[in-house]
């Protein structure tokens, strides 16, 4: 009888430690991240995915411009980067605010699938930008960075609802996004652009909500009424930087990845 229960006890370890093994293969192991955000599985690691954010440091950002993150106007909480809302930025010994600006990546990117949650505020606005070109947006005295922006906005209390194109997941100021399914304000969503050879996408909760061939006639005469008509440059695809911006709100960013396509 002993016999039998040692048996059944050492099937039940293999069995166990079998579960485990299986378990952990399906995701990057991150003990400081047990929710599972801001990790690979063992599928996208075999599928070319990275990391654009690891829920603990700035690592692979900087502010636009300048080679450090700005003071006091991101922060990281939680496994989330936090764009803090201008009226709650600390202020200099002078009692001006300290100087902010978008938040840019380090490396630069061309052709690629971009996946990430955002949350934004009661009546916030805020943008993911691409296609970014940081030395023409400097020169042309941006502030922020120019490029293509997926919208980040609080579609019911934002004033800027009244423009189609300037509501959540729309190609800001040029491409309205429809079939959208919103989670409510304080809820993340879930987003993913793809920009590959030209052809552009916006995706919001599983779904396609703007697709187009910015290579075509019709994109450009889109571009033509939009407000970076001035810019020649700006439709370009290029090899160049994503952003989050720094729009006065309080907005949330995690598992933001990112995938080279070839």
């Amino acid at each position: 009888m002993k016999k039998n229960i040692y048996d059944f006890m050492n099937l039940s370890g293999i069995l166990l430690m079998l579960l485990l093994i299986t378990n952990c293969g399906e995701s990057k192991i991150n003990v400081e991240n047990p929710d599972g955000h801001n990790t690979l599985t063992k599928v996208e690691i075999a599928d070319g995915w990275q990391l654009l954010f690891d829920g603990k440091s700035f690592d692979g950002w900087r502010g636009i411009g300048i080679e450090d993150v700005p003071e006091g106007h991101w922060k990281i909480e939680n496994g989330v980067i936090q764009k803090i809302a201008s009226g709650n930025v600390p202020s200099k010994a002078d009692g001006q605010p300290v100087k902010g600006g978008d938040l840019i990546t380090k490396e630069t990117y061309q052709d690629y699938e971009l996946k990430f949650d955002w949350k934004i505020s009661e009546g916030g606005n805020s943008g993911v930008k691409y296609n970014v070109d940081e030395e023409i947006s400097i020169e042309n005295g941006w502030t922020g960075a120019l490029g293509y922006e997926y919208q980040v906005l609080d579609d019911d209390k934002h004033s800027d609802n009244v423009t189609p194109s300037h509501r959540s997941g729309s190609l800001y100021d040029m491409i309205e996004s429809k079939g959208k399914v919103l989670k409510p304000v304080g809820e993340f969503n879930t987003a993913r652009i793809v920009f590959n050879k030209g052809i552009l996408e916006h995706w919001l909760n599983g779904e396609k909500v703007v697709s187009f061939d910015t290579t075509t006639p019709e994109f450009d005469l889109i571009f033509q009424k939009s407000k970076y008509n001035t810019h020649p440059d700006f439709t370009v695809h290029k090899k160049a930087h994503i952003v989050l911006q720094d729009h006065h709100d309080d907005c949330w960013y995690r598992n933001i990845k990112i995938k080279v396509l070839k």
